[in-house]
């Protein structure tokens, strides 16, 4: 069966399609398949390039998902608790380096509201004012489960919210959902302050320390640092960290694989993203 995409989605894309693609399209699409074959015609006439394509598609994938397929689940969320001291909720902040925080009451699936780390900042110095969180708590947004992205997006968008709590059936918070999460559904995984080279897959930071990107293929890897690792039972470095770990780590957590050291530098529910990598001297060298 054919799945429509979302009538203003499509509306959109048709003005597009007929200023730009007018030679390639001689009926209008009528689902989301047939547009993405005029959008692959298009490439191959070089209209577009590969990336604007791979957008385009993505976009129309973002209207088919909804929250719960890319929410960070309850259990891996950092939180902070509503009735810490100051004291223990800073460490927490620094070590995890979140902007964002749930800040949660007797338990996690209770979100009282949203803490902003620079808020904090207040309370860091000698003549501190004394710390009450009712003075930077502020409100949290709420948003279902079933909530398509393409729709919070645009919620994000007017309200310049960047963090939504998600709910479940009951209305305790199932997890998070940020707007760098549904962008990065759209325009690929945001590297901020990893300034990689274009087609760049492999970082070198210092001597002996590099950062990679967790999709970095064992081959690749293997030609990079003149190593043998074997790819047989996995085909990127995030899935051979994973293997051995024997779990989905979380940030900051580290394996130590051959003469490497592997810190997991940016994860998410469903896989690794990003690695800092150290080689360590070995007895030879």
């Amino acid at each position: 069966m054919n799945s429509k995409p979302p009538p203003s989605l499509l509306l959109q894309l048709r003005r597009i399609l007929s200023r730009l693609f007018k030679p390639l399209v001689q009926t209008e699409p009528e689902s989301r398949e047939q547009l993405v074959q005029v959008l692959k015609q298009a490439r191959s006439r070089h209209l577009m390039d590969g990336e604007a394509l791979s957008m385009m598609e993505a976009v129309l994938e973002v209207s088919e998902l909804r929250v719960r397929d890319i929410m960070i689940p309850r259990a891996h969320m950092v939180v902070l608790e509503r009735d810490r001291p100051v004291e223990e909720l800073l460490p927490v902040i620094i070590e995890s380096a979140h902007s964002r925080f749930p800040v949660i009451g007797d338990d996690r699936s209770e979100v009282v509201g949203i803490l902003l780390a620079k808020d904090m900042l207040q309370y860091c110095g000698k003549d501190s004012p004394k710390y009450d969180m009712r003075d930077v708590l502020r409100s949290a947004v709420f948003v279902p489960e079933s909530k398509r992205l393409n729709v919070l997006l645009k919620e994000f968008r007017l309200s310049r919210n960047h963090m939504a709590i998600v709910i479940d059936e009951y209305g305790g918070a199932a997890g998070l959902i940020t707007i760098e999460d549904v962008l990065e559904q759209i325009v690929g995984e945001i590297e901020d302050e990893y300034d990689f080279d274009e087609g760049a897959y492999i970082l070198k930071r210092g001597k002996d320390q590099y950062t990679a990107k967790a999709h970095t293929t064992i081959e690749d890897f293997n030609e990079f640092f003149a190593t043998e690792f074997d790819d047989e039972d996995y085909d990127t470095i995030g899935g051979m960290v994973v293997n051995a770990l024997g779990h989905l780590p979380q940030r900051g957590e580290t394996a130590e694989i051959g003469d490497f050291r592997f810190t997991v530098v940016r994860a998410d529910s469903r896989k690794v993203r990003l690695l800092n990598i150290e080689r360590r001297a070995t007895d030879d060298s």
